[in-house]
């Protein structure tokens, strides 16, 4: 786990002009939220922030898996993704383990998509298998991604509040948006640990 996200880190760095894009969309979502009434927010979490979160995850998986998708491969892993994001933001509600598992199990189904001409179902079939590959490696990758980008961000947000007197929006955005690719770029390289597991 530790080794998955040393190297999440190292291709960002050496990545950094094409992947700082991914930050842009979570922390635009970011800077929304506390905005919105908790109604709202019940909303639009599975339904605008799951098809832009989807969105993000297909853009680090093309970058990270050097995979150049048709545009139907690209259309489905957006619609798969987004799919598999919409119950988290309700399974978090419970406890944030049961959409770390969800995720988990899940959730490499973008990036088979991005890099495999299947159909949705045996994407999901695929997405599956390499998740019981070593499920105790993928939950826990996600789950220290997870834990390393927020609290990085929350202490990025706190030093742009007070040394650099951002106001709160802008520190948020500043800090979703350096930080938060490091999430995503993470989990589409557990893609490549579970392959090399499944083989």
């Amino acid at each position: 786990m530790g080794q998955l996200v040393a190297e999440s880190v190292r291709f960002y760095g050496d990545h950094f002009r094409r992947c700082v894009w991914i930050g842009v969309a979570p922390a635009g979502l970011a800077v929304l939220t506390p905005h919105v009434s908790r109604t709202l927010a019940i909303i639009l979490a599975p339904t605008l922030y799951g098809a832009l979160l989807s969105a993000t995850f297909v853009y680090a998986s093309c970058i990270v898996l050097d995979a150049r998708p048709t545009r139907r491969q690209l259309v489905l892993a957006w619609l798969a993704g987004w799919a598999v994001f919409a119950p988290v933001p309700f399974l978090v509600l419970a406890f944030i383990l049961p959409a770390l598992a969800w995720l988990a199990a899940f959730g490499l189904v973008v990036p088979v998509l991005v890099t495999q001409q299947v159909v949705v179902r045996a994407a999901f079939a695929r997405a599956w298998q390499l998740a019981r590959a070593d499920f105790v490696h993928a939950l826990g990758s996600f789950a220290t991604l997870a834990i390393v980008v927020f609290l990085t961000q929350t202490v990025l947000v706190f030093l742009l509040r007070g040394a650099g007197g951002a106001a709160i929006d802008t520190a948020l955005f500043l800090a979703n948006a350096v930080i938060a690719p490091l999430l995503f770029v993470g989990a589409a390289y557990l893609y490549l640990d579970q392959a090399a597991r499944v083989k």
